[in-house]
């Protein structure tokens, strides 16, 4: 039996599946184009996922997310504290969303 995933995959998920005994992993390396892409792709699916959950879960699928960026980062030469670095200062620019404001229009 055969189950077609065609999607990028943690590091460590063909040796689980092996662990597992659940059968043997194909896989190949992506371009950087492809990984990329696969990124986005990911990161998609997690927010789907994120939507979708509460709780506990929801905490877990915000993980997965996290991690996504970090590897976008890494393609863009940058990497997780230059990422929190500048949440902070459009944070101190333009502030934060703990008001739970709601524009929903603008009059002139």
């Amino acid at each position: 039996m055969e189950k077609v995933y065609n999607k990028l995959v943690r590091d460590n998920i063909p040796e689980i599946i092996k662990e597992n005994n659940d059968g043997e992993a194909i896989t190949r390396i992506l371009s950087d184009e492809e990984y990329k892409k696969a990124l986005e792709d990911k990161l998609y699916e997690e927010y789907q996922e994120v939507l979708e959950s509460s709780g506990e879960d929801r905490i877990e699928e915000l993980a997965d997310m996290l991690e996504i960026m970090i590897s976008l980062a890494r393609l863009e030469k940058s990497n997780l504290e230059a990422i929190i670095e500048i949440a902070k200062k459009k944070k101190v620019k333009r502030g934060g969303f703990e008001k739970k404001l709601y524009l929903e229009k603008v009059v002139k």
